[in-house]
């Protein structure tokens, strides 16, 4: 079953919201392509996720700073952290080779989501309080 936005994963930003949809919507290529054995698909549905991941946290750890977030060092090493442990995962998947067991599928599986929506949701949403007093559309870029 692919991961659906959720009006609670909001953390009241548009361009950080719109980033978590669009990862959202990488995690589900990745997830389909595992499930399908597309090895092409998923190499680029991975890569896809680690380049864009790496643009979205650079453009939160942004924002945040600018509004003002106490905790963006805090963000930072989370958002190094999680790109760390996709590498890590990315390198797993290519060395199973051309076949793949439905344990390891499953494994990288939930490893993808609870990397995204762990993060959203025990990290991003932290910062609501303060993006709320900004207008939705705020983007200091």
């Amino acid at each position: 079953m692919s991961l659906v936005w959720r009006e609670q994963l909001s953390v009241g930003n548009d361009v950080i919201d719109a980033d978590h949809k669009y990862l959202i919507g990488i995690v589900n290529r990745v997830e389909s392509s595992l499930a399908t054995r597309n090895r092409s698909g998923l190499a680029a549905a991975l890569d896809d996720l680690s380049q864009y991941s790496t643009v979205h946290f650079d453009r939160e750890e942004k924002i945040a700073a600018a509004v003002g977030y106490a905790q963006v060092p805090h963000l930072n090493e989370s958002h190094q952290a999680l790109l760390a442990k996709l590498d890590q995962v990315k390198g797993e998947i290519n060395a199973m080779g051309a076949e793949w067991s439905a344990e390891a599928v499953d494994n990288f599986t939930a490893f993808l989501r609870n990397w995204l929506i762990d993060h959203v949701i025990k990290e991003d949403l932290l910062m609501k309080p303060v993006l709320q007093k900004y207008s939705p559309s705020f983007d200091p870029r």
